[in-house]
């Protein structure tokens, strides 16, 4: 398929991502405090269903991404929106705290549908080696979801309340990302691009491939963890070293310019080099970031710029490094499962980062996330033997 006939079909994708992430993952960004503050529950676990969503994302992630290498994508897209629209709907809702919960299991089966693993997977099935430069843009549109679903949350409030903003959100989905899934992401081919006659992709790896495959698991892994953590604990954090709020917030700002500029920079390059670079790159800038913090270095701005960096391209690595190191036969079956124990790290990293911070203080936590992110850097060096098993 031509790049002129590509654009439709990520530019869908990039919005339907953008609503997805807004819709999910970044909800709780505006309307934890109101609605603990209406509902008096605990903000812990106001947050605690945002780590049930993404732990029930993780659970369907190796099936969701079993179908999509059969099947292709299209239809698990649509039951995403499906199912974050119901859980949206049941969230605004809910009357007490057990339905507040069953309203995040089934956003977090819209999540595990609907958010970067499905639609990386859904590209890859699509259009096979040549994935990477799609998979590359769909980020640079992902990377304005919290840009955009904050000011929009935050609106939303003011003006109806949280439970009307999780109303139109519900309206969002059904009237905007299920057309667009409908109209413009087209049916997958029979078979992968360059498959074999196999009737369904074989995810059984070869002996050569386990320490590869158990290697970026880590990887993500880790990087769910750091990621999580940070972006849950960075205001606090920065506060306990005497940084104001005013000042922090601002700081923190800066970590979403850095992830788009950084895949900009990424998409300028058009896959000359193998995707291990870019995963050492994030990898590399992350870890550089977070040690400044660790330190209690002055350059605070610069240590969340490369942080930020970092993040960003790391969101293009996972899904094009699979891409790479394994083939295009297998990769969303294979995606699905390496998934699985990125978003477990993801859900359980905040609630550890808490008890860190309230019993070791901010250099204990901050010495945590430079010790993984560290850890991480040595695990992506041990990846770099794979990398010609598969032609990048």
């Amino acid at each position: 398929m031509g790049q002129e006939k590509r654009w439709p079909v990520i530019s869908a994708l990039g919005v339907v991502q953008i609503l997805a992430w807004g819709s999910s993952f970044y909800l709780l960004g505006v309307l934890a405090a109101p609605i603990a503050m209406d509902m008096g529950w605990p903000l812990a676990w106001v947050f605690g269903g945002l780590t049930l969503g993404l732990l029930a994302a993780g659970l369907v992630s190796p099936t969701v991404g079993r179908i999509i290498g059969e099947r292709g994508g299209r239809a698990i897209l649509l039951a995403s929106s499906l199912f974050l629209a119901a859980g949206l709907v049941v969230l605004g809702l809910a009357p007490s705290l057990p339905v507040y919960l069953a309203a995040w299991l089934l956003l977090g089966l819209g999540m595990g549908c609907g958010l970067y693993d499905p639609a990386f997977a859904t590209l890859g099935r699509l259009y096979g080696a040549e994935a990477r430069p799609a998979i590359t843009t769909l980020t640079l549109w992902g990377g304005f979801a919290s840009t955009m679903s904050w000011p929009l949350s935050a609106f939303l409030l003011d003006h109806g309340g949280w439970r009307w903003a999780c109303f139109v959100y519900a309206g969002l989905q059904l009237v905007v990302s299920l057309p667009l899934i409908l109209t413009l992401i087209p049916p997958a081919p029979a078979r992968p691009v360059g498959a074999s006659d196999n009737p369904a992709p074989v995810v059984a790896l070869a002996q050569a491939e386990r320490r590869p495959f158990l290697l970026m698991a880590g990887v993500l892994i880790l990087g769910g963890a750091v990621m999580s953590l940070l972006s849950a604990h960075v205001l606090t954090l920065l506060q306990a070293r005497g940084v104001p709020l005013a000042s922090a917030v601002t700081f923190g700002a800066l970590i979403g310019p850095a992830q788009v500029a950084a895949r900009v920079v990424e998409m300028a390059f058009k896959g000359r080099h193998h995707p291990l670079w870019t995963l050492m790159a994030a990898m590399s800038l992350v870890a550089v970031g977070i040690v400044m913090l660790a330190l209690g270095l002055p350059l605070v701005a610069l240590a969340l710029i490369l942080y930020g960096a970092g993040n960003g391209i790391y969101s293009i690595a996972r899904g094009t490094v699979p891409l790479a190191l394994f083939g295009t036969e297998r990769y969303a079956p294979l995606l699905g499962l390496l998934a699985r124990p990125g978003l477990v790290a993801q859900a359980l990293a905040p609630p550890l980062g808490a008890y860190v911070l309230a019993h070791g203080g901010a250099d204990a936590t901050f010495g945590l996330l430079a010790g993984m992110a560290l850890l991480n850097v040595g695990l992506v060096a041990a990846l770099w033997p794979a990398r010609s098993s598969h032609n990048s």
